[in-house]
């Protein structure tokens, strides 16, 4: 190819590249920059024999490692993955890859042993596991073999090179909201944050988009939630009173009832809520928020969900049952190594594919792998109405601006 059309075919169709598949799905959702790779497939040599479970036909081997009898009712999410995983490669029957399903038990010492047996059995590329833990001990063992891991756990701290998150992260949706209310004219902020490692990443990620966009922090309650004991969050939104008249936005990234009560009891204490624009997360992008009307008016960040309700429809139609929001995460993890084996040839899952600056579409929309191990994701604004949420910014289509 000659140079002057290199950046052209940087946005190959993983979905063209899979001829013949059903695209009802996807409907051109995956897209990726490999460059004028070599498409031809690898035909190997003889492989190890394989124990366990088994999806698919195709000569490339990719393990598959999911939390299939963890304790707390863990296992469920597993079950979900599977299906999903199983979906995927129905859809795309042609796709040259093998699924080695190996249980985790949500363990670090369950993930480094499931990494092993399917690293052992010939496995190019790990997907999986789900929880922080059980990634630590895959990444063990193929960080040993040079073999890499898309893990599907919102942790950030178990990423790292050659260990890479495809999950919803939460500093990528805390970014995409504050960034968007900054660009409408919101400067001046309160929050209500969770104690924890999620309440700290978010408030990480808060002070520096507020700090980007010029704008100033009045005040940061951070409460702690006890169960079903709500006083304490009761207590630090009561506190919020003395600036409520000198803020423009209120941020409120954890869900689960708790924006509404928050609302609910502002309302209680007659504060002026006409000119606070209330913010959330990518938590919020549950039937229990957006169904809310005390939230109506309310912005939050998310994917883009018109390819992940075409996924949950299929998904119900074989399996019986609506899958949790994130299910989408292994669908997109099979796609995209189906994609690379087909595109990439030899280099398929070498990082300068998997890190490729242009990144790929999935069902949930524009993602790309950085060389830490963490993802950046193109997310829209929405708008919650009360009965739903509507788009009032579309997510990006590509990470040429605004990244």
């Amino acid at each position: 190819m000659r140079v002057k059309n290199v950046h052209r075919s940087r946005r190959l169709v993983l979905k063209s590249v899979l001829a013949g598949a059903s695209a009802l799905l996807l409907a051109g959702c995956m897209g990726s920059t490999l460059g004028s790779l070599p498409g031809d497939q690898v035909q190997p040599g003889a492989q190890p024999q394989v124990t366990g479970e088994v999806i698919g036909t195709g000569s490339v081997r990719v393990g598959l490692l999911l939390p299939l009898s963890s304790n707390g009712g863990n296992a469920s999410i597993g079950t979900v993955f599977k299906n999903a995983a199983t979906l995927a490669l129905q859809n795309f029957p042609s796709a040259d890859v093998q699924l080695l399903v190996k249980d985790t038990n949500g363990t670090a010492e369950g993930g480094r042993a499931a990494a092993q047996a399917a690293i052992s059995e010939g496995a190019e590329l790990i997907l999986g596991p789900v929880f922080a833990p059980a990634v630590s001990g895959a990444a063990t063992a193929a960080r040993a073999t040079g073999v890499p891991v898309i893990a599907f756990s919102t942790d950030t701290s178990v990423a790292a090179r050659g260990v890479y998150l495809l999950s919803f992260l939460p500093e990528s949706d805390v970014k995409r909201t504050i960034s968007y209310a900054n660009s409408q004219q919101k400067s001046s902020y309160a929050a209500l944050i969770p104690e924890g490692s999620y309440g700290a990443v978010v408030e990480a990620a808060f002070r520096q988009e507020v700090g980007q966009g010029g704008g100033r922090i009045a005040t940061i309650q951070r409460y702690k939630l006890n169960g079903t004991d709500t006083s304490d969050l009761i207590a630090k939104t009561q506190a919020l009173q003395p600036v409520m008249n000198n803020i423009d936005a209120l941020f409120v990234p954890a869900a689960g009832g708790v924006p509404g009560l928050v609302v609910q009891t502002l309302v209680s204490q007659n504060a002026n809520l006409g000119r606070v624009k209330l913010l959330g997360s990518g938590q919020w992008d549950t039937a229990q928020e957006k169904s809310n009307p005390v939230l109506a008016g309310a912005w939050f960040a998310g994917p883009e969900d018109k390819s992940f309700q075409a996924f949950a429809q299929r998904y119900q139609s074989a399996y019986g049952s609506v899958p949790p929001r994130n299910a989408s995460l292994v669908y997109d993890g099979v796609t995209l190594a189906a994609g690379l084996i087909r595109s990439a040839g030899q280099q398929r899952f070498q990082q300068s594919i998997l890190t490729n600056r242009d990144g790929f579409i999935g069902i949930d929309g524009l993602f790309r792998f950085q060389s830490n191990g963490l993802n950046q994701r193109g997310l829209a604004v929405y708008q919650i109405t009360g009965s739903g949420a509507q788009v009032i910014s579309p997510a990006p289509r590509d990470f040429r601006s605004g990244f």
